[in-house]
């Protein structure tokens, strides 16, 4: 009898941790690493959120609290998400999560049976692929284009709904490629959903770069199209805006009540809540004006930092890199350089297990960490359906700027190592961490 439920043999991961091992291998033994592979924001929590988390812990603000949210925390995403996206929604619709990546899995354990059909943006964040396998639902890959900037057009959508489509994910702004949709696409792809999908097909909305935009440009939400509040979920969190990965605050505001209660009732079964002080802070940063300026400010500094780093990306040789539009990655592509340090013809002549395990990018990526100590996720990490020939890496932003030239000169170093590559492709240092 095997030790492991046969489910575990579905279920992925997300490569920006399972890189750490390495990472701390590599630094204790060639160096410090330039860390561009972690989607976390290199500012401190607004100073308000800080304050209000003492406050809540030193008035005992401990216990257990709701399963759903607290009323206080619940109320005023309620009104935020009402103002933001002119939504009519009230606390009963809302529920809370520890971090953006529950409701991701439960959405699957509480809509699709094995066997119905899950479509999601690849490249995009692993863990929509890795749960629709976990639940034996059938993966459709929604493949954004890099010529448009990583989105897709509402007919790419339609030719993949089918009757057994139960989920649809979207994901603007988007990781890893911060593509953002403009008004008229929301529309055209909420178009072909309302025409195309029937009404229990559930649309998760992952919004949770939703303040991280550029260039002048307004996060355009696909509830705020006539008749999508009632099929979709719309899901976000603190992580990001509020620099605040660690505090484990996501929430998700449901089509209706009793679909908000069934979350709860899973909410009881895995964790029983969130953790009450964090929340009660959580209300600060949706409410308080010193937060909203602390947020402007750290968007603005990301933004300054794309554009300076997206020069230094373009500048090396056998790269190209789309613009993005939102979050705070980079995503190059690397054909050029996989194709002259002689990448691609390496991993054709893997044999089958090894090949499926890496790709030409991948190959790149721990080449770049263990001889030139910089860290960065290859496309691989964002899907693995259909990926054969597409060589990109994602380099996140959320470092000061001069670490940030730091980690993609040492890229370009990389790309230039002809004789490192062929002496780490004969050892393979990685394979032994």
């Amino acid at each position: 009898m095997a030790l492991f439920a046969e489910r575990n043999q579905r279920i992925g991961s997300e490569n920006a941790f399972k890189v750490g091992p390495h990472i701390v291998h590599v630094g204790q033994s060639r160096g410090p690493v330039v860390k561009l592979n972690l989607g976390e924001p290199d500012y401190d929590l607004p100073r308000a959120v800080n304050a209000e988390i003492k406050r809540q812990l030193d008035a005992g603000n401990t216990h257990y609290c709701d399963p759903q949210g607290t009323p206080n925390l619940r109320s005023a995403i309620s009104e935020y998400v009402n103002r933001t996206r002119g939504l009519k929604t009230t606390p009963g619709h809302v529920v809370v999560f520890p971090g953006g990546k529950p409701s991701i899995g439960l959405t699957q354990q509480i809509y699709c049976n094995p066997g119905d059909e899950v479509i999601y943006p690849s490249p995009g964040f692993p863990i929509y692929e890795s749960f629709i396998r976990y639940v034996q639902a059938v993966p459709v890959p929604l493949h954004l284009d890099e010529s448009a900037g990583f989105t897709f057009t509402a007919e790419q959508l339609a030719e993949l709904i089918t009757p057994k489509t139960k989920v649809i994910y979207l994901n603007f702004p988007s990781n890893p490629t911060g593509g953002v949709a403009s008004q008229a696409q929301i529309e055209e792809i909420a178009d072909v959903i309302l025409r195309k999908a029937p009404p229990d097909v559930r649309v998760y909305s992952d919004e949770i770069y939703e303040r991280i935009v550029f260039d002048g440009q307004q996060h355009y939400s696909i509830l705020q199209v006539p008749g999508m509040a009632e099929r979709t979920i719309l899901a976000s969190g603190f992580s990001k805006t509020f620099a605040w990965t660690g505090g484990r605050i996501g929430y998700a505001v449901l089509p209706t009540v009793a679909e908000a209660e069934m979350f709860k009732t899973l909410n009881i079964n895995y964790f029983s809540c969130v953790a009450p002080y964090n929340q009660e802070a959580a209300v600060v940063a949706l409410t308080d004006e010193t937060v909203e300026r602390e947020v402007l400010e750290m968007v603005r500094t990301f933004e300054e930092r794309r554009d300076a780093v997206l020069e230094d990306l373009r500048a090396i040789p056998g790269v190209e890199c789309q613009k993005p539009g939102g979050a705070f990655y980079l995503f190059p592509n690397i054909e050029g350089v996989c194709e002259s340090l002689g990448l691609i013809d390496h991993h054709a002549n893997l044999n089958d297990a090894a090949k499926k395990e890496t790709s030409p990018a991948g190959l790149f990526q721990m080449f770049a960490l263990y001889d030139h100590q910089v860290a960065v996720l290859d496309r691989l990490s964002f899907g693995r359906i259909g990926v054969e020939g597409k060589h990109f890496l994602r380099l996140s932003t959320a470092s000061e700027l001069g670490v940030l030239r730091g980690g993609v000169q040492r890229l370009r170093d990389a790309a230039q190592d002809q004789t490192g590559l062929e002496k780490f492709l004969k050892e393979r240092p990685d394979l032994n961490q």
